[in-house]
């Protein structure tokens, strides 16, 4: 018997055979299925994130289940984006098929919040502000699928404009288990450092996770695509989506996923095999992207201007790893210390403290909502490492407001 909460980085099919329910289970028991999909970025460099997500729900959707019990959240920047070769065409593989035509748009845009999010999932539609205003009905008898996609960080999914922390994450689900919002429920989540936010979870609470990596970990990008400059897909997510576009026929997660109308599982695909899946740490791909395209460049003045992107790139890099080590340095008070606090990575306990002092290293320091900034996410372990050693949330603030200009780093420009 596996256990209540399952965590998995690539192993999906065995985790997910193991631990799930069987589809006559549910079935049998009257109730339905409800899938919260969502996609947290935006921007052509983030492509990937609403391709995975279109895609997830082109597989819920084909195995029957109604576009009434399905909510999408996504940005809705990429299908129209001037940078689209294919003009209302968003792909999830190389050479691959649409995903997105008839992909329901019930929160675009600045809709697109954890607040949202939230509501959303315990089906609190007074809460909701803007979008189709559609929320997960479920109840007792309702099998629950939620997969996100977007960047992470401990304790953090980032959103648009705004981050889910951990501590609400898990007060929903358990504000849902309380309530018999469902008889149990899935979480797929595609982020770096995902597993954090399904560490503490309680085991009594009939809910299933997996996630792209660990508590300190990032996630991998993949299928880079010469001819839109960007990845098409991120590995843990295209794994278990073309696994279930292949074999959705043979894995018990159809309890979660539905099955298509008859009772039957869809028709597998036949997916050719992508011999060069170009792995990159999720964190690395603008840069990655930087590079291919100056190397693929033919005119100098293109490739002088990417290399001048590139090197502003590293300089905003070294920018905010020296002011999360003087950060540290001013808390600690002696170099030696901040070193010990810079080189490890321990588990988050100290929540409050540690969402503080987050929230206050974004709106002080860099923001990594904004585009340049978003490698910031990468020094935030250094804060849940300063709580964890006790330091005051006073104290961090306070080291940040004297080593962080009020007036905010300025890239160069190029």
């Amino acid at each position: 018997m596996c256990r209540s909460v399952l965590f998995a980085l690539l192993g999906l099919s065995l985790g997910l055979v193991c631990g799930f329910p069987s589809p006559l289970e549910e079935v049998e028991d009257g109730g339905k299925h409800w899938v919260l999909i969502v996609a947290g970025s935006n921007g052509w460099y983030n492509y990937r994130h609403q391709a995975d997500a279109c895609h997830a729900y082109q597989i819920v959707h084909r195995n029957g289940i109604p576009d009434e019990q399905i909510v999408v959240m996504m940005y809705d920047d990429l299908a129209n984006n001037k940078m689209n070769p294919t003009p209302g065409i968003v792909i999830n593989r190389p050479n691959g098929t649409d995903v997105y035509k008839g992909v329901p748009k019930d929160y675009t845009g600045e809709d697109v919040t954890p607040d949202n999010f939230l509501a959303v999932l315990k089906g609190d539609a007074a809460a909701v502000k803007g979008g189709s205003g559609k929320v997960l009905q479920s109840g007792p008898n309702d099998h629950v699928f939620v997969y996100f996609t977007d960047h992470g960080a401990p304790g953090i999914l980032a959103f648009p404009s705004d981050d889910l922390n951990v501590k609400d994450l898990q007060d929903a689900i358990k504000y849902m288990h309380s309530n018999k919002k469902y008889k149990e429920m899935v979480f797929y989540i595609e982020a770096c450092e995902s597993g954090s936010m399904m560490s503490d979870l309680p085991s009594d609470v009939d809910v299933y996770a997996t996630t792209a990596a660990n508590a300190h970990e990032s996630s991998y990008a993949c299928y880079y695509d010469e001819k839109r400059d960007t990845y098409l897909g991120d590995w843990y997510s295209v794994n278990w989506m073309e696994d279930s576009d292949a074999t959705l026929a043979h894995m018990k997660v159809v309890a979660f996923q539905g099955q298509s109308k008859g009772g039957a599982a869809a028709a597998p695909l036949a997916l050719p095999p992508v011999l060069n899946p170009d792995l990159i740490p999720g964190p690395d791909v603008p840069l990655a992207i930087l590079k291919r395209k100056m190397m693929a460049s033919n005119d100098i003045r293109v490739a002088r201007k990417l290399l001048l992107e590139i090197e502003n790139h590293y300089k905003v890099r070294e920018k905010m790893a020296d002011t999360m080590n003087l950060v540290v340095q001013r808390v600690t008070g002696n170099s030696f210390k901040a070193q010990e606090v810079l080189n490890e990575k321990v588990e988050l306990t100290q929540h409050q403290c540690y969402q503080s002092a987050l929230t206050h290293f974004k709106n002080t320091c860099f923001n990594w909502h904004k585009a340049e900034f978003e490698y910031a996410l990468r020094h935030l372990y250094a804060l849940v490492n300063l709580c964890e050693r006790g330091y005051s949330t006073d104290s961090i603030q306070q080291a940040m407001d004297s080593v962080c200009d009020p007036k905010g780093f300025v890239p160069q420009p190029y």
